[in-house]
């Protein structure tokens, strides 16, 4: 319930009441942000809410078009400590329906490519990108997103994918020349807080909604900032 009373407050915050003008809603507030949290979390389809709340699949789909975006995480500001703060970005793959969104990638799916920004020490969702095609490399994708100004002053570590754009990435071994020792302990030392990154993706995917996305449109988008939330929620309660 301590979890629950973030989203809740959010969602009341920015007017998921409406005006209370017009014809009312049949759910109260916190029943409606509890069907878009079971929504992404169990990624049952829309005839298969409305008997568990007792409401019509059109209505549970209005529901979650009105509070989806309503959850998004906002864009944290940049701080005064940010050259003594260590972000750490990367992308993951979201198998999605919807062929305007995503593409054939690496993963044989149709998937879309969403770059995350993840505090190494807080381990907080920072910002998550609009999704990119599933084709996409990391880097292009990183670059497009537009997370770039969000990270000006700080260290953002990357992994191999994101050479040349501007991000701390392990050494490479060249052809005919191993890793000198001291290369070798850096590549040690940033994969063990790179890993930290890979945690929050496992902890998020814990919502089916981001191992097979119904979503159209900007529906994975709302969810995955619904989710970053969340998780930030969960890690500070």
């Amino acid at each position: 319930m301590t979890q629950f009373s973030g989203p809740l407050k959010v969602v009341r915050e920015r007017g998921g009441n409406g005006t209370l003008r017009g014809r009312p809603w049949s759910l109260p507030l916190a029943e409606r942000v509890l069907m878009v949290a079971v929504c992404f979390r169990t990624n049952l389809t829309l005839r298969q809410l409305g008997p568990l709340f007792g409401v019509s699949s059109s209505r549970v789909c209005r529901v979650i078009q009105r509070l989806g975006p309503l959850l998004a995480l906002e864009p944290v500001a940049r701080s005064a400590d940010a050259p003594e703060r260590m972000w750490i970005v990367d992308g993951t793959l979201i198998p999605v329906r919807d062929r305007g969104v995503g593409a054939s990638s690496r993963n044989y799916r149709f998937s879309a490519n969403v770059q995350v920004i993840v505090d190494a020490e807080t381990r907080l969702v920072v910002a998550a990108a609009r999704p990119a095609r599933g084709n996409t490399a990391d880097a292009r994708a990183w670059r497009d997103s537009g997370l770039a100004e969000h990270c000006n002053g700080a260290t953002v570590l990357g992994d191999g994918a994101y050479i040349n754009a501007g991000l701390i990435v392990p050494h490479r071994e060249r052809p005919g020349r191993a890793l000198l020792k001291g290369e070798e302990e850096d590549n040690t030392a940033h994969r063990k807080v790179r890993a930290r990154v890979e945690h929050v993706f496992s902890r998020m995917k814990n919502y089916k909604i981001l191992r097979n996305c119904r979503q159209r449109g900007a529906g994975l988008h709302h969810a995955v900032q619904a989710l970053a939330r969340m998780h930030n929620l969960a890690l500070a309660a």
